[in-house]
């Protein structure tokens, strides 16, 4: 199954804990959220692809980075 969103009027935010200056960032889509859609793509490849997670999956991801669930790279 594919499903476009239309992301052309999303309003990217960037994450804070951006290692290397900025330049491994992620941003994602915030007021998508009301729609159950978290849009998050490569802020060094804005035009490239974005990948959709249900709001639910977004937290739960968030959450798992909060408490240290996933090894330093």
């Amino acid at each position: 199954m594919s499903t476009h969103l239309d992301l052309s009027r999303a309003e990217w935010a960037k994450s804070s804990y951006s290692g290397n200056g900025g330049a491994n960032c992620l941003e994602w889509a915030p007021k998508f959220a009301p729609a159950g859609v978290v849009p998050v793509r490569d802020s060094k490849d804005p035009q490239g692809p974005a990948l959709a997670f249900t709001t639910a999956a977004w937290a739960e991801f968030v959450a798992a980075v909060r408490d240290g669930e996933f090894p330093a790279a």
